[in-house]
């Protein structure tokens, strides 16, 4: 688990540890990294802006203060539903897991009354989900793609032929119900469209992107859009 995954999931851990927190020593048992390590991780995070607390001495240890991570969220059971189906049915969209974690928030803050109705209502909506790839090759590409740098990738194409390509990270796609990989091929010397789910693995390496850009992929379709768009 790379240093920023493992911060992110450690100010989850400690978010939904509440009042009781949790010591050094376990922190650094769930994540398979030393105390010392740990504490570097909470000072990284206090010094972030993290309302991180500690508490010394016999079953002391490490929090977040309860309802810091969010202001209040005024949603109805219907809202919070919709974000919940919106998420889990595309689970297999790039930064899935971050949006998971971030529903996860919104239920967090949310009164009781709604939250138990919003539980109640969600249980009446069910998702068969798309299978994701590995959560690896899904890291290597979302972090490529924010930090643009090369990514290598090892690829079946639908023809059957394996190749390892180093790719420049242009943007992600979704056309019907499939989510892409556009960039440029240093493999090819051209832009290419990788179906994610073809992508058996996947490394970000040290080289930078070269500066392509999405207008060299072209004008999306009609019906498509950048994400923000429909948020607008």
């Amino acid at each position: 688990m790379k240093r920023a995954e493992r911060l992110h999931a450690l100010s989850e851990m400690l978010r939904r540890g509440g009042s009781r927190g949790y010591s050094a020593e376990r922190l650094s048992r769930e994540f398979g990294v030393s105390a010392r390590t740990v504490k570097r991780d909470l000072a990284a995070l206090e010094s972030s802006g993290a309302p991180i607390w500690s508490r010394p001495g016999p079953g002391g240890g490490y929090g977040m203060a309860i309802g810091a991570s969010l202001p209040p969220v005024s949603l109805n059971p219907a809202q919070a539903v919709a974000l919940m189906a919106a998420v889990s049915a595309g689970s297999d969209a790039p930064f899935g897991d971050l949006a998971t974690a971030g529903i996860r928030k919104i239920m967090d803050v949310l009164d009781p009354r709604t939250r138990a109705r919003a539980e109640a209502l969600a249980d009446r909506v069910w998702v068969d989900a798309p299978p994701a790839p590995s959560r690896a090759t899904r890291s290597a590409l979302e972090a490529a793609m924010a930090d643009q740098r090369v990514v290598r990738i090892r690829y079946t194409a639908r023809g059957g032929a394996t190749t390892t390509r180093d790719v420049e990270p242009v943007l992600f796609a979704s056309r019907e119900g499939q989510w892409y990989l556009v960039g440029w091929c240093r493999l090819r010397d051209a832009m290419r469209w990788f179906t994610v789910s073809r992508i058996e693995r996947a490394a970000v390496t040290a080289m930078p992107c070269t500066g392509h850009t999405v207008d060299e992929v072209g004008e999306p379709p009609a019906t498509a859009a950048p994400v923000h768009t429909h948020h607008r």
